[in-house]
């Protein structure tokens, strides 16, 4: 199975992920990425998040970028599912 990495960035601040999940493919890395800021989203910082101003870049082993994911699509997302 392929080895994806989920590197979150904030404004200008980026969360790296060095180690990755083994997904079947490119699919399951997009609905990894989306619960990944659904999540994000629900849990309560100290400071305001601008989740307009944040994504979800996905990389696969080789550090190539295969997608990035804005947290807005994940708010159009939940929306339309309710």
């Amino acid at each position: 199975m392929p080895r994806y990495h989920f590197n979150v960035h904030i404004g200008p601040d980026v969360i790296s992920d060095p180690e990755g999940q083994n997904l079947r493919d490119p699919d399951q890395a997009w609905e990894v990425a989306r619960a990944m800021a659904v999540n994000l989203m629900q849990t309560q910082f100290e400071t305001q998040i601008n989740w307009t101003a944040a994504h979800i870049e996905v990389r696969d082993g080789l550090g190539e970028i295969l997608l990035e994911f804005p947290f807005v699509e994940a708010i159009q997302t939940d929306q339309r599912s309710h």
